[in-house]
């Protein structure tokens, strides 16, 4: 990143690692599949196991990284410490990767962010997701809109809870505003861990009739 938040270094070895993902979920795949293959990823549809098993109801899902150190410190300086200057520049890095891998055409109609409840944005004072959905709609010149998706329940933390529970919880935890009727929709996260919060959120997208759903999402744990 910037030369204020990490070195030339940790940029290097974190950031631009050449690893290969899974197209749907973003989970970093075997390391020797990545040697062979890093050369055709950005055009082949790779998936996990889990994901071809059973597919996610989102189709894509962008992921800058892994959540490991150092750079979990900066997904946590965004989310609890208001440092907004870091959600500007995971836009950043997110737009350059829809640009690197999608044409024009491919990119999302509209833009959203995964939603707080009402009381966490009040005790937070901003949505972190939002913050890096902002630029990263302005950089590929598509709309965005914060209202699209609403939570309408107050939810446990998902960081308390197993995969299982995850999901119960988020069960009627959202809720569309506006219609999405053949819509690309893009959906912003500042972690993706289980999956099973922007699972709902795509689940209810799809039900409501959007076209495809893409995740971006500044960085993925490696294992579920």
């Amino acid at each position: 990143m910037s030369q204020k938040v990490i070195c030339a270094g940790c940029d290097e070895a974190y950031w631009n690692e050449s690893r290969l993902r899974c197209t749907a979920c973003g989970i970093p795949l075997p390391a020797a599949r990545t040697v062979r293959r890093q050369q055709r990823a950005r055009s082949t549809p790779y998936r996990c196991a889990d994901c071809m098993a059973a597919p996610p109801p989102f189709d894509a899902t962008f992921a800058l990284a892994d959540y490991r150190p150092p750079l979990d410190t900066l997904a946590r300086g965004l989310k609890f410490s208001a440092r907004l200057a870091l959600a500007g520049e995971f836009a950043r890095r997110l737009a350059r990767i829809a640009n690197d891998t999608l044409e024009p055409a491919e990119w999302p109609d509209v833009i959203t962010a995964v939603p707080l409840s009402r009381k966490r944005l009040v005790t937070r004072g901003y949505n972190q997701a939002w913050e890096m959905a902002k630029p990263l709609a302005k950089l590929l010149d598509v709309r965005s809109d914060a209202r699209l998706v609403a939570r309408v329940a107050h939810t446990a933390p998902q960081s308390q809870l197993d995969l299982e529970a995850r999901r119960h919880n988020l069960q009627h935890a959202f809720a569309l505003a506006k219609s999405v009727e053949g819509l690309h929709v893009g959906v912003v996260d500042d972690v993706m861990t289980s999956g099973a919060t922007l699972e709902a959120v795509a689940r209810l997208l799809k039900d409501a009739g959007a076209r495809r759903v893409t995740n971006f999402v500044a960085l993925r744990t490696p294992k579920n």
